[in-house]
């Protein structure tokens, strides 16, 4: 199991750093596949998200991909935000949250489809204000499933708010490093994190993000939009099949 872990991990590191995800979309489907139950895969997937979203960040802020400034309000609402999502998660039943997570990837991926892509550098700015009650009311949905966010941020950003493609993957991933914080946090307060199975996947999925931020630099924006697409309906796929067959 462990060496399957590590496996695992690796993998979707390198989607984390590529795509932008905390990994939650990816990594908490597999682990279900592999026999564990929803709200303890969640709880490994929070301990992934925290190491590879703060490292994908760093990796991005050096690259000069990653817009600090949006992100701190964002980010912040979606530490408020994360922190309250693992209580709900405590009051809603597993079969609820998989149908949850069904409907958020179908969101996704109907923005991600329809978003224009953009290569420059130029980005709407808006009120602090409303950054903050996005990245809160993203923070309490995506952590109660065990994603950082950015399953939800970054085509809101690319296909709302008009962001280039690779800095709203940068943006996103920057919001997990929040929200992911503040559900590990909350969720060690009610006992929901397997901490020896996420070090494991956690650890290694560091090199996989490292070969992630490096390939989505050597992509085109219309190729990085389209491999986004192709990801989110495998995630899609692999939640149906686990829900239905």
């Amino acid at each position: 199991m462990e060496l399957i872990l590590i496996f695992t991990g690796v993998l979707v590191g390198a989607l984390s750093g590529f795509f932008g995800i905390g990994g939650g979309m990816i990594l908490v489907p597999l682990l279900m596949l592999l026999g564990i139950d929803i709200k303890t895969a969640i709880g490994i997937s929070i301990v992934q998200m925290v190491f590879s979203s703060v490292y994908g960040s760093y990796l991005n802020h050096k690259k000069g991909s990653l817009i600090l400034g949006e992100g701190i309000w964002v980010g912040v609402g979606g530490f408020l935000g994360g922190f309250l999502g693992a209580y709900v998660s405590t009051m809603v039943s597993s079969q609820s949250l998989e149908y949850l997570f069904l409907g958020l990837l179908i969101f996704a991926l109907y923005r991600l489809f329809s978003a224009k892509i953009k290569d420059d550098g130029s980005v709407r700015v808006l009120n602090p204000m409303v950054l903050f009650v996005v990245g809160a009311v993203i923070g309490i949905f995506s952590i109660s499933l065990g994603v950082g966010g950015s399953i939800l941020l970054t085509p809101i950003l690319a296909g709302f708010l008009h962001y280039p493609i690779k800095k709203a993957v940068s943006a996103g991933l920057f919001f997990v490093v929040f929200s992911s914080v503040a559900g590990l946090l909350s969720h060690l307060t009610v006992g929901h994190i397997d901490l020896e199975k996420g070090i494991y996947v956690a650890v290694a999925s560091l090199l996989g993000v490292y070969i992630g931020v490096w390939l989505k630099d050597h992509v085109s924006s219309s190729k990085h939009k389209l491999y986004l697409v192709i990801m989110y309906s495998v995630a899609l796929l692999i939640l149906v099949k686990k829900l239905w067959f």
